[in-house]
């Protein structure tokens, strides 16, 4: 006779630090599983009582303390189901990132990451300790392998579970977002079934935190590497997996498998979940934008307004003598289409002011970009000034082209509090405004075609200062994100000359980085925790020279 059993992976958006409402999450959750889905375990995302990346708070007593007295409150709760939650665990005087099972009013037992990563947005080295034993429990019959987030991607901790008697190994995981990774992951697990013969069920955490996103996307594998269950992309809920004992092996019966997005929607996606999560969780009422009809401020303004809604998103226009009608226009058909509030603040007279103020100490110099630049501070500076009087947070609109090479104003287009486009490449802007108009038409075409402008001088091009976009992006892709060499480069039919600029704007350009406000992660080497350069270095500065 064969034997059924329910179990059940919780995909929570949880706050960081937020330890008391993570906790109501975890009982709340656990509870439904219980009483409605009639599961006998559920899991949840690693650390999910401090949420993730909990960061130095790690280092308080205070905190842990905190989670000890969450944990206690999970146990008494949610007698009648096993619960596998994540929290760092103080034993010995080492702290460790721990999947801690808790049945019968106690935590019974904890399992101790064994593969503490160090790569990307990850530091675990810098606070925890890493494990060394298998955990393996008993669920009415069933031996369920309890295993940790970068466990899965190496052979070692999944093979222990396995042989230490497990049938089914669950992996708990706080896995941020990038566009390659959902398919990443599955190949992974798809791996270590093959090398055990296990099946793995994969709960992930969901929601935004800062600059990384976490996608959800749980799944659940059967012992022949099919998928089995897969939980939605940017969504939260329990999602139940039946596993029966067949012929002495317990497997994945088919469930719910939630198909893929395209390229395009699960990067908006990703970045409208970012924007909200930010603003919700900072408790910002709404958001206010410089509109200047060109692309980046369009799909920023689209993003937010898919985020929270047109009522939330203040979109301001600030022309001057270089800002052409057409971009008026345009902006304010965007403005109109989505129904977010728009006002137009000339600028014309304090551009005026700013430059009779500055004349004395000038002289008979020549306009130059400081005459560039002070538009685009003074832009700065009146939605800082709306922001502090209406509470409302400055979304950034600058791309990750533009970030790299330092075509951006320090102070002025720079400023805000969040960045969504910081790591989308120009390129990748336009499909994603293209993809957003498939939706609903609401970004004018003109601003899809028309040449791009920073429009800050008489006839300005984007062209006039960079190679082509296209160019520009692959270049940068290469470098950035897979450590490309100049050689590598030119052997890939790129002019050196053209690679040597882009690699020196680069790198002269880090200060500026360093300032700008956090955005969302969607490539695999973001500017922010994915990649740290120093300031202060000669490597990529001389053309032509050892560090090109």
């Amino acid at each position: 006779m064969n034997q059924r059993l329910r179990l059940a992976m919780a995909q929570l958006n949880l706050l960081v630090g937020d330890v008391a409402g993570n906790t109501d999450a975890v009982i709340e959750a656990a509870t439904r599983a219980r009483d409605r889905l009639g599961a006998r375990l559920v899991c949840f995302p690693e650390l999910t009582l401090t949420g993730y990346p909990p960061d130095d708070l790690l280092l308080r007593p205070d905190f842990i303390a905190a989670v000890d007295h969450g944990l206690g409150r999970i146990a008494e709760a949610s007698r009648g189901i096993t619960v596998i939650v994540g929290a760092p665990q103080l034993a010995d005087g080492h702290l460790y990132n721990a999947a801690c099972v808790i049945r019968d009013g106690a935590v019974e037992s904890c399992y101790a990451k064994q593969e503490l990563p160090t790569y990307g947005v990850f530091d675990d080295l810098r606070y925890f300790t890493p494990g060394t034993s298998p955990c393996v429990i008993d669920v009415d019959g069933c031996r369920v392998g309890v295993t940790i987030c970068e466990d899965a991607w190496h052979r070692g901790p999944v093979n222990q579970a396995a042989g230490a008697g497990a049938d089914v190994v669950v992996n708990l995981n706080a896995s941020p977002f990038d566009h390659y990774k959902s398919a990443a992951r599955e190949s992974v697990l798809r791996d270590r079934v093959a090398e055990t013969g296990l099946p793995i069920l994969y709960c992930n955490m969901a929601g935004g935190q800062d600059e990384v996103v976490y996608d959800g996307g749980s799944c659940a594998f059967d012992g022949n590497g099919d998928l089995m269950v897969r939980a939605p992309h940017f969504d939260t809920g329990l999602h139940p997996v039946d596993v029966e004992r067949i012929h002495g092996r317990w497997t994945p019966l088919e469930g719910a498998i939630e198909p893929s997005l395209s390229p395009e929607a699960v990067v908006y996606e990703a970045l409208v979940w970012g924007v909200r999560d930010y603003v919700e969780k900072n408790g910002f009422p709404s958001v206010v934008i410089g509109l200047s009809g060109g692309v980046d401020s369009a799909l920023v303004t689209c993003i937010a307004a898919d985020a929270l809604g047109a009522e939330r998103v203040h979109c301001l226009m600030m022309p001057t003598r270089y800002t052409a009608d057409m971009s008026q226009t345009d902006a304010a058909a965007l403005a109109d289409a989505l129904g977010v509030r728009y006002d137009t603040l000339a600028i014309e007279s304090v551009f005026d002011g700013f430059c009779a103020t500055l004349a004395p100490v000038f002289g008979d110099r020549p306009v130059d970009v400081t005459e560039e630049n002070l538009q685009s501070r003074i832009r700065g500076t009146m939605l800082m000034a709306v922001s502090n009087k209406l509470g409302g947070l400055v979304l950034a609109p600058g791309n990750k082209s533009e970030m790299a090479v330092g075509y951006s104003t320090l102070y002025g287009d720079m400023v805000g509090g969040f960045s969504p486009l910081k790591d989308i490449f120009k390129t990748e802007v336009y499909r994603l405004a293209a993809y957003r108009n498939a939706r609903a038409p609401v970004i004018p075409e003109r601003i899809l075609t028309r040449a791009p402008s920073a429009e800050l001088a008489p006839d300005q091009k984007d062209s006039d200062s960079l190679p082509d976009y296209g160019e520009l992006d692959t270049i940068l892709a290469a470098y950035v994100e897979e450590d490309a060499s100049v050689d590598d480069l030119v052997g890939q039919g790129h002019d050196r000359e053209t690679v040597l600029k882009v690699v020196k704007l680069l790198h002269r350009n880090e200060y500026k980085r360093r300032q700008a406000a956090p955005g969302v992660k969607v490539t695999t080497k973001a500017f922010g925790r994915d990649r740290r350069y120093p300031i202060t270095s000669g490597f990529g500065r001389q053309p032509g020279g050892p560090g090109a």
